[in-house]
């Protein structure tokens, strides 16, 4: 597909007129309570950057225990259990859902669009700080008496608020539940500003079918979450009146230590239909933006347009509507009628239909590509393997009689951390050293780069390769230590050990990334206007980094889509989308 308006045609009106921008008039309305999407953006990265790297350090206490179990005293089952659930939850929803909706959705959508900014500014402001406030009441429970809940990340009642859950009669699970609950409305506040501004306020000639991949992957994503995201908060708001109210809505009759307790009629597995409602769109809301970015990056980098435009959009559209009728697979091991478990990995199965069109169009945009070995492009190849990898895992546990055996062992562990941990970090990672020119003016450090993406590729292939074997000699997940368990041979032992010691490398190796992020900002090489080449709208402001309102006094007019590279007979190799002509001779559409 080629989409090129004829310059001597008249292009349509704006949907909606300029967003009256807010000047700030102080430090405090600049870069704290800032209405400036691209501000904005740098808050919710960092933020979740921070929270994450909690995250990432509750994973190396995790990994202490398994691979050298005994050593550490003060690490306690029920602090075991309480560093999975944090872990989790904090790098599926805290980090993940953040940094591609809140960080990515917040600097890209404006400039992509061609837009001054979001299109309710003030709404964009307020969703922020009730993250912040989300990521507050979580880290208030690390403090509380019985600390946070162990109840796992899934948080499965009827346990995760009975007495024998660690941070359960404490507050450690009404803070979780209140956090999420905090996160999912300023989510809300944040996605229908993504869509409506993709939808009004996309500059003139920016038909949707001239929006770049990476737009695509957000706005789709954004609805899925308005979609699904309810249904966690009305999960969460059920088990806050169970725990506090005494209701019943989870809660069957249950004796506790001899002791008949005053639930009773309530559905456990209720609780676990609305979370996967939620949890396995979730896993697209991860993954859809990450496809965008990585197609945007591989066009750029290997100077060819991207293979099958229209059908990567559709694959797209596609995979967010198929991944409402998958969530279910989760559920195989739940008692579930068998024809229900046919039906749902029959959708599995489907499901990953146009997602292997988006890696088939992957593969051929590359072929025969002049491919530029340039970080970003690195991570993305990165992403391509690893996602294929952890695509292939996801076939087999899809597969009832295959994933009831493997349901609770460590290959689920492995295969979910290669998909929604390994692969979308890829692709952040590959992000940042992408668009940070555009952000700062410098370019990272190439050297420091280099050593950041090998450390990171190859530490992470030595932690979770290994993991599946673990998971197919039948160890289980969730144990903090497996003792002398006559089935697991002593390779077992070997290889968690071998992991522990591969993760805490890894996670140093981040340290090297964040020292060039602040040491590129005042001693990185000048970027220039368009380092890459890149054609999109976000490298056609007047000023890098984009100053308040993007383009200066008038807005881009978009005449062609966004993947113009070694087009024949151009002056250059790449032709920006505000670009009437690109020392071409104008054809028209075609």
């Amino acid at each position: 597909m080629v989409d090129i308006q004829d310059p001597s045609q008249p292009i349509g009106p704006l949907e909606v007129q300029e967003v009256e921008l807010y000047h700030a008039h102080s430090f405090w309305t600049k870069y704290v309570f800032s209405q400036d999407a691209k501000v904005i953006a740098i808050q919710y990265g960092g933020l979740a950057t921070a929270v994450g790297m909690i995250g990432l350090a509750l994973s190396w206490l995790m990994r202490l225990q398994l691979g050298f179990p005994d050593l550490f005293d003060f690490i306690t089952p029920e602090a075991y259990y309480q560093f999975i659930t944090m872990h989790g939850m904090i790098m599926v929803v805290y980090l993940l859902t953040a940094v591609f909706l809140g960080g990515f959705g917040n600097y890209l959508i404006p400039l992509m669009v061609g837009a001054r900014d979001m299109v309710f500014p003030y709404v964009n402001m307020l969703s922020f700080w009730v993250f912040f406030l989300a990521v507050i009441v979580l880290v208030v429970s690390f403090f509380v008496p019985g600390g946070p809940t162990g109840a796992g990340w899934t948080l499965y009642p009827p346990q995760a608020i009975l007495s024998g859950t660690p941070g359960s009669q404490g507050l450690g699970i009404v803070l979780m539940l209140v956090s999420l609950s905090l996160f999912i409305i300023g989510f809300t506040m944040g996605g229908l500003n993504y869509v409506v501004t993709v939808l009004q306020g996309r500059t003139r000639g920016m038909t949707m079918m001239r929006l770049p991949l990476t737009v695509w992957g957000i706005f789709t994503a954004t609805v899925l979450a308005l979609l699904a995201f309810p249904a966690l908060l009305v999960a969460s708001v059920m088990m806050l009146f169970d725990r506090l109210l005494g209701t019943s809505f989870f809660m069957p009759s249950l004796v506790e230590f001899g002791e008949q307790l005053s639930y009773g009629g309530g559905s456990p597995i209720l609780f676990q239909h609305l979370f996967w409602f939620f949890g396995h769109p979730e896993v697209y809301i991860v993954a859809l933006p990450a496809f965008g970015i990585v197609s945007d990056l591989l066009a750029v980098h290997a100077r060819k347009n991207i293979f099958g435009y229209r059908m990567m959009v559709w694959a797209i559209v596609g995979i967010g509507a198929l991944s409402f009728i998958v969530w279910a697979h989760h559920m195989y091991v739940s008692g579930m009628h068998p024809y229900f478990g046919f039906f749902f990995a029959t959708t599995t199965l489907i499901i990953a239909v146009p997602t292997a069109i988006k890696v088939y169009n992957w593969t051929l945009t590359l072929w025969k590509a002049d491919i530029h070995l340039t970080i970003p492009m690195l991570f993305c190849l990165a992403f391509l393997v690893t996602f294929v990898n952890g695509g292939l895992t996801g076939l087999f546990l899809g597969n009832v009689v295959v994933d009831v055996p493997l349901s609770d062992t460590m290959f689920v562990v492995a295969h979910f951390h290669m998909v929604m941990g390994v692969a979308p970090i890829m692709v952040i990672l590959g992000a940042i050293y992408h668009w940070y020119p555009k952000m700062s003016g410098r370019m990272l450090h190439e050297g420091m780069g280099q050593f950041h993406f090998w450390v990171t590729f190859v530490g992470a292939y030595l932690i979770f390769f290994p993991m599946h074997y673990v998971g197919l000699v039948g160890v289980p997940r969730r144990y903090p230590e497996m003792g002398e368990t006559l089935f697991i041979p002593d390779s077992v032992h070997f290889l968690n050990s071998f992991i522990s010691v591969s993760a805490w490398a890894v996670g140093i190796a981040q340290l090297v990334f964040f020292f060039n992020i602040f040491w590129s900002l005042r001693n990185g090489k000048p970027s220039g206007h368009n380092p890459w080449g890149a054609t999109s709208l976000e490298w056609c402001t007047p000023e890098t980094p984009p100053g308040h309102g993007n383009f200066g006094d008038e807005l881009p007019i978009v005449y062609r889509w966004p993947y113009d590279f070694s087009v024949p007979g151009a002056d250059k190799d790449f032709i920006t989308q505000d670009d009437p002509a690109g020392g071409l001779r104008t054809e028209g559409s075609t």
